[in-house]
């Protein structure tokens, strides 16, 4: 099948009790690892492309990359997006370009100039076929180009008017996640606002919710970058059960990306410690690309839920 849009996707999550893996994509042994996954497990996907990914491995190659998964896991829907997408021209540029997704981030603007922007965008992008995420609050945290000092909790009384007058498909907020590795301080409990995402659930029916900033940080790749000569003290990410249990309601898409980095990071500084000799880059990427499969399989199965949905 074609690259498809996240409506029907959602729909079937909404109903389903279940949330879609969004994974960022920067090169090609990610976008394999993920596909292969979700082609096994016969998952829905999103691949998302940052700013800062477009930046490094150029749209076309990344659009080609992903182009090449469709055809090589025809069982499963693939849906290409943009994450955080900070102007109308970016938008712009990957809804000419082939996205069949994108996210316009005003999340750092007025609200009114936020509501305008994403109005603008939504209107282009569904004149071509191509449905729109937006975001109110703001997540702290730093992932490539997006750096925010302090977390602003979506604020619910706002959703309606947002929705309404934006005409955007899907609306991510601020809960608790945040971006990057270090999401928590050491000793401080993780704690989602599940009070926030229950009031916005009331206040927009049936309307999907995405939830950024949600690698758990697994510790075992923690540790195994730490013990090959890695320097990542007091990394700590979003408890699992917590993303399982805001995807049995209204969360219907789940960012991941810092556990990706993680996974591929981890596997090559154990292959460059036990295999010294080794230079040829298709040595260590492969296992690379496997730890990335292995830790997307033990989401879509675990966490998201959307294994056998496609």
């Amino acid at each position: 099948m074609p690259l498809v849009t996240s409506t029907e996707m959602f729909k079937k999550a909404y109903d389903g009790g279940y949330a879609i893996g969004a994974f960022n994509v920067n090169n090609m042994e990610i976008v394999q690892g993920i596909t292969e996954a979700c082609q096994e497990q016969k998952a829905p996907v999103i691949l998302q492309v940052s700013k800062g990914a477009r930046a490094y491995a150029n749209h076309t190659y990344l659009l080609k990359m992903v182009e090449a998964a469709v055809i090589e896991c025809p069982d499963i829907p693939i849906a290409l997006h943009l994450d955080h997408g900070n102007s109308f021209e970016l938008c712009k540029d990957c809804i000419d370009g082939g996205f069949t997704s994108v996210m316009f981030d005003g999340s750092a603007m007025p609200y009114e100039e936020n509501v305008k922007i994403a109005k603008q965008v939504a209107e282009y992008a569904h004149a071509h076929g191509v449905v729109v995420e937006a975001e109110l609050g703001q997540l702290a945290g730093v992932e490539d180009d997006v750096h925010a000092e302090e977390h602003q909790y979506t604020d619910p009384a706002q959703v309606e008017d947002f929705v309404t007058r934006t005409g955007v498909d899907s609306l991510a907020i601020a809960i608790g996640t945040s971006h990057g590795a270090y999401k928590f301080k050491p000793g401080q409990k993780p704690q989602l606002r599940f009070d926030i995402l229950e009031d916005v659930s009331r206040r927009l029916p049936g309307f999907p919710i995405v939830l950024h900033g949600s690698s758990s940080v697994p510790q075992e790749f923690v540790q195994k970058v730490n013990k090959y000569g890695g320097a990542m003290p007091d990394a700590i990410g979003i408890p699992e059960e917590m993303l399982r249990e805001a995807a049995k309601g209204a969360v219907c898409k789940i960012n991941i990306d810092s556990d990706i980095r993680l996974a591929i990071t981890a596997a090559i500084r154990e292959h460059f410690a036990e295999y010294p000799a080794d230079f040829d880059p298709r040595q260590y990427l492969k296992p690379a690309r496997q730890a990335v499969k292995d830790m997307v399989t033990h989401k879509l199965v675990n966490v998201l839920g959307c294994n056998g949905k496609a």
